[in-house]
């Protein structure tokens, strides 16, 4: 189950609370977090349908890596109703370097385990992952 690299192991309720916004969507975002201790990826917050994308930027920690999940919607220039789910790998800078090692060298596999993402992205600081981005990736 663990990925030889990084030896991080995949909780299972990451893959559930993943399925769940995907196919009910009753989540709008999922921020993951590595515990060193357990050397597992675990869930570490999920926003209710309702939150905005403030809401979710606002989760994710000012110096410490995660993953997260955001399911965006929006509409399309011919006026339809859409949706895409975003993988983001948040690494900022001010975080420690084993922690970004960490985080690099786990990512993919963990990506892998949630089938259905359909835009990836990665951001060191938060205008990286602004809403003007997540919107121009989105199209």
């Amino acid at each position: 189950m663990a990925n030889a690299a990084s030896g991080m192991a995949v909780n299972d309720d990451c893959k559930l609370k993943f399925l769940e916004l995907k196919a009910k969507r009753t989540h709008r975002f999922i921020v993951y977090k590595i515990d060193e201790k357990l050397k597992q990826v675990i869930v570490e917050k999920v926003g209710e349908p309702a939150l905005t994308y403030e809401d979710f930027a606002a989760s994710l920690p000012e110096n410490e890596c995660r993953y997260a999940i955001y399911d965006f919607d929006f509409v399309t220039e011919e006026n339809c109703q859409k949706s895409k789910i975003f993988f983001i790998a948040w690494s900022p800078d001010t975080a420690r370097v084993r922690s970004k090692m960490l985080y690099a060298s786990s990512k993919d596999r963990f990506r892998r385990e949630l089938d259905g993402i359909q835009v990836e992205l990665q951001a060191t600081d938060p205008t990286e992952m602004g809403l003007d981005v997540i919107r121009g990736r989105a199209n």
